[in-house]
């Protein structure tokens, strides 16, 4: 048996952690400039509050039904989603992190009272963390994540489904559009219903060698799973990323260039960062500037250049970066958005260098790694570039966050 432990409202949910005075009350949580909300609580969806809703169009009712707001604080989600990782993985001999809010539990060879199970893991989290979980558990990963979903929408599951019997399963899989089946897009949903498949039961009883013709591999295996046979791989370790990006908007709209320099040298930092964490190496950058699409005179250009040699030093990939935006620019516009994306990644442990170029030096991985280590002690910033600028008045806009309760000594909370 496997199970999907999912937190309910996660972004929404960490911000009541530390704010009791929140629970049972309406949350949101808004994106990168405070654009658009992108997690609600249970009580803000139930006042009609949108998905991925422009702020600026729903801040009246929110302001109205005196909902609380905040930006995204992502340090504190990353720590949170750390402990809610650590405490499930003490629950099962085999997990795999699926997602910041998501992660399957292999239960090969247990023998558990699935559903009491289910419940003991809700309880823990809870009285260690405070985060709130649906726990979804059957045979295979697509059939998890029905009952995920059934756990977090019918009261009567108690934020636990089981699915261990084919009869449950089918039950459910009845009452499940095509749409809300995992990995089942909108695209994919339109070709299924020209066969007349628009349930989640229709897609299982279909014949899988017919469907795999006409469609794909993936459509068979997901058949397969909704009839309870795995047929995805559990994965303990995630691949590594074949690209990694880091883009932002401004806070404001930037006609200078030194300014988008200075955020673009974030951007690369913070990718060589990433590539950094999973051992790896990028060849090729991407590098791309833009106005506002609702702006008269709407401007965009992108380029991909090669790095001198496969590297993951910031210093390297931030020169070449604020020479690229350079060649982008142009004066007389009002840029809204940038970002960088590192392609053509190889593994560093692997890496085969040519004949006459001896790649990227010792005493450079031996800089980098001080970087990180100083930064992952005394938090991200401690040593930075200095061409990222010191007054950083692009940042972008985060008029409502939260304090970083766990990552920052200064906003630790103090009790009286």
């Amino acid at each position: 048996m496997l199970a999907l432990v999912d937190c309910n409202s996660c972004y929404a949910s960490c911000e009541q952690i530390f704010r009791p005075d929140l629970r049972g009350k309406p949350v949101v949580v808004l994106s990168n400039n405070d654009g658009f909300v992108v997690a609600r609580s249970k009580e803000a969806k139930a006042l009609g509050i949108g998905d991925l809703q422009a702020f600026f169009k729903v801040e009246p009712v929110l302001r109205r039904h005196g909902v609380a707001i905040f930006s995204s604080n992502y340090p504190l989600y990353g720590d949170i989603s750390h402990r809610v990782m650590n405490t499930l993985s003490t629950f099962a001999p085999s997990v795999e992190v699926y997602s910041i809010d998501e992660m399957f539990l292999d239960f090969d060879g247990m023998r558990e009272d699935w559903k009491v199970y289910g419940q003991t893991i809700r309880e823990t989290v809870w009285r260690h963390v405070r985060m709130p979980v649906g726990v979804g558990i059957a045979p295979s990963k697509t059939l998890t994540k029905l009952a995920n979903r059934a756990a977090k929408n019918i009261p009567q599951c108690q934020g636990v489904c089981v699915l261990d019997t084919p009869h449950k399963w089918e039950w459910l899989q009845r009452r499940t559009p095509i749409t809300q089946l995992w990995g089942i897009a909108g695209r994919l949903a339109r070709r299924l219903a020209e066969f007349n498949i628009t349930t989640a039961y229709d897609l299982a009883t279909a014949d899988p060698k017919v469907l795999r013709r006409k469609l794909s591999v993936n459509i068979e295996r997901t058949i397969e799973e909704l009839n309870g046979v795995p047929c995805i791989p559990f994965e303990e370790l995630p691949p590594a990323r074949q690209q990694i990006y880091c883009t932002r908007s401004f806070g404001e709209k930037l006609t200078e260039l030194e300014p988008i320099q200075q955020a673009i040298t974030l951007y690369a930092s913070r990718a060589a960062e990433k590539l950094r964490q999973q051992q790896s190496l990028a060849s090729s950058m991407h590098v791309f500037l833009h106005t506002s699409p609702f702006e008269e005179g709407y401007y965009s250009n992108s380029t991909t250049v090669q790095l001198p040699y496969p590297t993951n030093d910031s210093r390297v990939i931030t020169s070449l970066a604020k020479d690229t935006i350079g060649q982008l620019f142009r004066p007389h516009y009002r840029f809204l958005k940038a970002g960088v994306g590192l392609l053509g990644l190889s593994a560093k442990e692997h890496q085969q260098y040519d004949l006459f170029h001896p790649g990227q030096a010792p005493k450079s991985d031996r800089l980098m790694q001080v970087v990180d280590q100083a930064n992952a002690t005394f938090g991200r910033g401690s040593l930075f570039l200095g061409a990222e600028g010191i007054q950083k008045k692009w940042k972008m806009r985060q008029s409502f966050t939260s304090p970083a309760y766990t990552t920052r000594w200064s906003d630790l909370p103090v009790v009286k």
